[in-house]
């Protein structure tokens, strides 16, 4: 027991995947519990929170229903196109930013200064240059992705060790093939997990973008139930909307041990 006890909480030490998956486990099941306490105990009302019986039969009839889909397919289109934007943009001015003194001169200042005002302050603005189309949800997200984006490709960069670049130039590389052949290939381990990360702010990012005079969307079905009081439909936007981040942070992470598996046992 005391061996198990020191393994535990011992500072970046291994656990045992039963272990792992206990506490994953053990702290679902708390907050079911919490929650079952205070629905089912009517500690709060439940029009203001369902019991989880009622939230799970709401979620199989909207699942059932071809609309709920369609919501569902929206959103994803709208996720995914902003944060391809974000990327094709962001990726390479990061590159640039953490590669040459002189870009990052003109690339970080003006990016850490715009990333502190919250994509919600841009939503007037968006609707004025963009209309309310979906051109303008998808800016949304893109705003909400794009400056984070560059400063974290940013640092992937300059995390590159600066005696691996320099062995390339003794070898006869020359600058573009410094930065195509070793630079880049030893950046994409990191730049993998900061697109995991910016993949998780975008999804965040949903709802504010579909209160851009939206008809569809799960952000929609979300706002559309708040003015109903249907909380059991609200709670079934935010579980999907978790599940569906969720899928995608794991289709990232399986990425990553596919192409990198020699970084597993560093991680």
């Amino acid at each position: 027991m005391k061996k198990r006890r020191v393994r535990l909480f011992q500072i970046r030490g291994e656990l045992d995947q039963t272990w792992y998956t206990a506490g994953v486990a053990g702290i679902f099941l708390l907050l079911l519990l919490g929650w079952s306490l205070m629905s089912y105990g009517q500690w709060v009302e439940r029009t203001f929170l369902p019991t989880p019986d009622q939230v799970l039969v709401q979620l199989m009839k909207q699942l059932g229903s071809s609309d709920f889909w369609n919501h569902i397919g929206i959103s994803v289109y709208r996720v995914g196109m902003g944060f391809l934007l974000a990327c094709i943009l962001g990726i390479p001015l990061g590159i640039l930013a953490g590669t040459f003194r002189f870009a990052e001169s003109i690339v970080v200042p003006p990016t850490e200064f715009i990333r502190y005002m919250p994509a919600t302050a841009f939503v007037p603005l968006i609707m004025v240059w963009a209309g309310i189309g979906e051109g303008a949800k998808i800016l949304v997200i893109f705003v909400g992705c794009f400056f984070q984006l560059v400063l974290m490709v940013a640092d992937n960069a300059r995390a590159v060790s600066n005696d691996l670049l320099q062995v390339s130039y003794t070898m006869g590389a020359k600058r573009w093939q410094v930065i195509e052949r070793v630079l880049i290939p030893a950046l994409l381990p990191d730049l993998m997990n900061t697109l995991r990360l910016i993949i998780g702010w975008a999804w965040t990012y949903l709802v504010v973008a579909e209160l851009v005079a939206a008809n569809s969307g799960l952000g929609f079905a979300i706002m559309k139930a708040q003015r109903f009081l249907n909380t059991d439909l609200i709670f079934v936007g935010i579980i999907v909307i978790g599940l569906l981040g969720l899928i995608t942070d794991r289709v990232f992470a399986y990425c990553h041990k596919r192409f990198f598996p020699w970084l597993e046992g560093r991680a």
